[in-house]
């Protein structure tokens, strides 16, 4: 975490993660540098001058850890620091995210013919979606996750210790959703700023195609935020940068909007950064 102070007293703060990642086949290891919006600040404090100072030190100290790359999402504004983005030798990826609002109208309203009889199938089949109970259940849900090959690709699962402790607190909760016993889907939410978020989704889509549990999951989520009166639910890293995405169309399937924004990267390795910027060059 990177701290800024002004006359010995706290006035902004930016975390980043660590990620070691690696593998026996193929070998590989390497180091990941991961941060998550622009900070925290006090109100009396000039955002975007502390944030290039802050920025230019959380760089150089996850250089030095010898991170193969760093990536910043998650701005509250597209175009929030982006001459010191530059400056630090970052390069913006165009990313879309989707947001589905809950305050205007009930979120059943916002679903085609299709979806609704979709979901209206899933419940005559007694499918369900609750918190996870207890840790027996827990670890059947993390198994699921453990082993969904879509967070294997580029997605990191923290460990198990940290989800469970994450859902013993007010600012998150862990879904299950359960078919006769059986764990056949979840998701991890987060809360803050009187927003939802969906963190990670994993479902055993292909083991149980006619139950939906994809669907039953997702629309568990957005039935509990809208019940629990949060304003929006995004879905987070559902815009990766390509031109179709199957997640993604799935997603918008339940009435949000897409959002365009950016993610900010830099790689360590110098020609390897120079050549992605000029292949991302706008």
């Amino acid at each position: 975490m990177v701290v800024a102070e002004q006359d010995g007293v706290v006035v902004a703060h930016l975390l980043a993660t660590l990620r070691r990642r690696g593998s026996l086949i193929p070998p590989y290891l390497f180091t990941q540098g991961r941060i998550y919006g622009e900070g925290e600040y006090n109100a009396n404090v000039n955002k975007e001058d502390v944030f290039k100072l802050m920025l230019s030190a959380i760089t150089q100290k996850l250089k030095r850890k010898l991170c193969m790359n760093i990536e910043l999402s998650d701005l509250s504004q597209k175009m929030f620091g982006y001459k010191h983005f530059k400056k630090e030798g970052y390069f913006p990826i165009h990313w879309m995210e989707v947001h589905n609002s809950l305050h205007s109208m009930p979120p059943e309203d916002r679903l085609d013919e299709k979806m609704s009889e979709r979901i209206s199938r899933i419940i005559k089949q007694e499918v369900e979606f609750k918190q996870v109970e207890d840790y027996e259940q827990f670890r059947k849900f993390y198994k699921m996750f453990n082993q969904f090959p879509s967070l294997k690709i580029r997605r990191y699962l923290p460990p198990s210790k940290q989800f469970w402790e994450l859902g013993q607190g007010d600012n998150c909760r862990l879904f299950a959703t359960i078919w006769r016993g059986k764990v056949i889907g979840g998701c991890v939410c987060i809360y803050s700023n009187n927003n939802a978020y969906l963190w990670y989704l994993a479902s055993k889509r292909k083991s149980h195609p006619l139950l939906y549990p994809a669907t039953a999951t997702v629309w568990g989520a957005i039935s509990d935020a809208y019940e629990r009166k949060f304003r929006h639910i995004f879905f987070m890293d559902v815009g990766l940068p390509f031109k179709k995405s199957h997640y993604r169309d799935f997603i918008l399937k339940f009435g949000g909007k897409e959002v365009s924004s950016y993610r900010w990267f830099r790689f360590t390795f110098g020609w390897l950064n120079h050549l992605m910027r000029l292949v991302y060059k706008e």
